[in-house]
């Protein structure tokens, strides 16, 4: 067995708390809180619960300040997930997580880690995981790393999720030179409960046993906490051993053994072992108990010899668990993860101290207050600019005078063969999005699942422009939920609750902390306005790179992932064109919306004009309106207006149902226009829409293998081969 000394020593050098991303002030803050200088592993503790992917330290001021409750919230923020009712003694459990820099450095494990990571705080609270969703964003495809990233993310994402035997169902994935050197993996899963089986992480109960349950500890992952809490330099590759590596068939295995244990009595708390592994699992649960933690190091199942408890308590080695069981249930806990091949021990005790106190060879090595690890971490606010101060900063150019489309139908091939409408078919069809027998939609607005034995269903959506929320972090914000909440209620869905991902740069920058601060205040308005809390999430700062030159950050990206019920999924509503001779309308309001827009940056190569503007009345107005719509039986297809405009929504509804479109005649501002609350759908001719109870504005009439845009018909074929080829070429070159 190791040294104890070998945990301890060397000394604390200036250079080794530098190491460790603490800064000097905060360095004296452990030196206080201590009353002493630490040991190494005293010190490796604070620096991955002090960092930023921890303690939240830069962003939980702001945080506070978004809503979270609602009549139908169960548990909002600060649980491993977010639960919500769902009627019938049910609960949804959701969340979304990031796994950038890990993804970056070795695509498939970042990948695939971060979808078991997700998996992992949706079961650990009693669910059975029914979906998974993502968000990815990419640099240029011309990157000379990007197609290696695109694959081997894609492929860890489906190689996890898949083994696992969880659907994908829902997702989006972008492409901006922004990410060139820092790639955006946000991994999103829901999952079902009985809303009186929701299991929490507070350890209680004095004396009771903690115990360790999964895969053995290795050397995988080490400081990826910290590594998440920095910029890439030069040396990224170097960064290679702080990525975990997963293994899906044991999280599977993991999954069936913790559900088996739950339907008995003999759990108290459990928490997954994600960032910082053992060090987080262990502080969070005591310190959300109120209670202290005692740990027994040579009792940690460890796959490689001589690990220090330095390494054991860094270590973020995939599928593992820690509980507290109520005495004497040990026997029977065992029993459940031997049959399932799992290891299972006991490493220690629930004390009355509030101090987490770890021992190694019979020796005290560890011995900290909780309070300052946890609920007393550094907390700052960031300077950061003012609306007006981030606008001169920015320096988005103003649009001038709009520009025009002298050709709809020839503008519109083109955008759809662009890398940010392509068809993501290439992706999809590496995720199983069919597996559990319970999904019934995939590639629409939203994906949506069964609930399994019920009429109920759930829909899930993944959203964020981050062009807008660049160029205007407030309205980018609130559009962020605002697209959220139209892509539920176009499948027919009550939006329920959002999750969230926020992705930003470096918030030592006061630009990119006026970023996030006016970002959120813009969510929360629209979650406000939309009944839509927000109920878990995740935040994921230092998103920049020194690679690309000159500490390159990456767009803002809040990606938002927003949950809805429909209480019969017999009325789900899809997007595509279902008949010939249909009429085809908008409900909402248009508005000129070219600033910004794509049909801007792909066909004029301006990124130039302000963000458009969400009226929250509208969006609220005519979901409502769309969703009642969709009840009653009087729409056939809804799709809402995007990404590319009311022409983009139109070919897509188009190319997913092989019907055509004669169209009315319009302008190129009215076609490609970002217009937001605004939906396309369509009715048949024996259904009466009420002008002055509906905002319709007919557009056109389904029918014939063409789109017509002012008597220019561009045939589906021609559309489909453009949407088709970009992923095709790019893979196959």
């Amino acid at each position: 067995m190791a040294n104890p000394q070998s945990a301890i020593a060397p000394p604390i050098t200036a250079e080794t708390v530098e190491q460790h991303g603490l800064s000097p002030e905060e360095y004296e803050r452990v030196l206080n809180a201590l009353g002493r200088e630490p040991n190494m592993v005293e010190l490796g503790i604070f620096s991955v619960m002090w960092s930023e992917h921890c303690s939240y330290k830069s962003s939980r001021l702001h945080l506070k300040k978004l809503p979270t409750e609602a009549p139908w919230v169960i548990c909002g923020p600060g649980e491993n997930a977010g639960v919500i009712d769902i009627g019938d003694g049910q609960a949804a459990i959701f969340k979304m997580e990031s796994h950038n820099h890990p993804s970056y450095i070795e695509p498939y494990q970042g990948a695939a880690t971060g979808v078991g990571g997700i998996l992992r705080d949706v079961f650990t609270m009693g669910a059975r995981p029914v979906a998974n969703a993502n968000a990815l964003r990419f640099g240029r495809p011309e990157h000379p790393k990007m197609k290696h990233l695109v694959q081997g993310v894609v492929a860890g994402i489906g190689g996890y999720g898949n083994c696992v035997g969880v659907p994908t169902v829902a997702g989006e994935t972008n492409f901006h030179p922004a990410y060139d050197g820092n790639i955006l993996v946000n991994a999103m899963t829901v999952g079902v409960a009985d809303a009186d089986r929701i299991f929490y992480s507070a350890a209680t109960g004095v004396g009771n046993p903690i115990v360790y349950v999964g895969s053995k500890t290795g050397r995988d992952g080490i400081h990826g906490a910290t590594m998440a809490s920095a910029d890439f330099g030069e040396d990224s590759d170097t960064k290679r051993p702080t990525v975990q590596v997963g293994d899906p068939f044991t999280e599977k295995l993991l999954i069936e053994a913790c559900l088996e244990l739950m339907a008995t009595d003999a759990i108290v708390a459990i928490q997954d072992m994600g960032a910082a592994g053992l060090t987080s699992s262990s502080v969070e649960m005591a310190t959300n108990g109120k209670a202290g933690i005692r740990l027994d190091m040579n009792m940690v199942p460890c796959r490689e010899e001589g690990m220090t408890p330095y390494e054991m308590m860094l270590s973020e080695s995939q599928e593992r668990m820690l509980m507290v069981l109520k005495p004497g249930r040990e026997a029977e806990a065992e029993a459940i993860f031997h049959k399932w091949e799992l290891d299972f021990a006991v490493i220690g005790e629930v004390t009355d101290t509030r101090h987490m106190v770890l021992e190694f060879d019979g020796e005290v090595v560890c011995d900290i207050p909780l309070g300052p690890l946890a609920a007393d971490a550094p907390e700052y606010d960031r300077p950061h600019l003012s609306k007006e101060e981030y606008n001169e900063w920015a320096r988005v150019a103003p649009l001038g005078e709009v520009p025009q489309s002298d050709d709809i139908a020839s503008d519109l091939l083109k955008l759809m063969a662009s890398p940010a409408l392509a068809s993501r078919r290439w992706i999809a069809e590496q995720y199983d999005s069919q597996v559990g027998a319970d999904t019934l939609q995939t590639g629409g607005d939203a994906g949506v699942v069964r609930v399994h034995g019920t009429k109920k269903a759930l829909a899930i959506t993944t959203d964020c422009t981050p062009r807008y929320v660049y160029a205007d972090p407030y309205e980018g914000g609130k559009q962020a939920i605002a697209e959220a909440y139209r892509n539920l209620s176009a499948v027919g869905a009550r939006p329920l609750a959002v999750t969230n991902c926020l992705n930003f740069g470096n918030p030592q920058r006061p630009e990119i902390m006026s970023q996030f601060v006016h970002a959120l205040e813009g969510m929360g308005d629209a979650c406000r306005a939309l009944d839509f809390p927000i109920v878990s999430g995740n935040v994921s700062l230092y998103n920049e790179s020194k690679a690309t030159g000159g500490g390159s950050a990456i767009l803002p990206t809040p990606a938002i992932g927003g949950v809805g019920i429909l209480e019969d999924y017999s009325a789900m509503m899809t997007m595509p064109f279902k008949a010939s001779g249909e009429r085809i309308a908008t409900i909402g309001f248009h508005h000129e919306a070219i600033g910004q827009s794509l049909w801007l940056r792909e066909i004029c190569g301006r990124e130039d004009g302000e963000s458009p503007m969400v009226d929250l009345e509208d969006e609220r107005l005519c979901g409502e309106i769309v969703r009642r719509l969709i009840a009653e039986g009087k729409l056939t297809a809804v799709h809402d207006v995007s990404d590319g405009g009311l022409a983009v929504a139109l070919a897509e509804m188009a190319l997913a149902s092989g019907i055509g479109a004669q169209l009315r005649e319009m302008t190129g501002e009215f076609a490609f226009s970002e217009t937001q609350a605004l939906y396309v759908v369509t009715y048949r001719d024996d259904v009466e829409l009420d002008p002055e109870d509906v905002p319709l504005t007919e557009i056109g009439r389904t029918g014939g293998d063409s789109l017509v845009f002012n008597g220019k018909a561009i045939a589906l074929a021609e559309l489909r081969e453009a949407h088709a080829s970009f992923f095709r070429d790019w893979m196959e070159a």
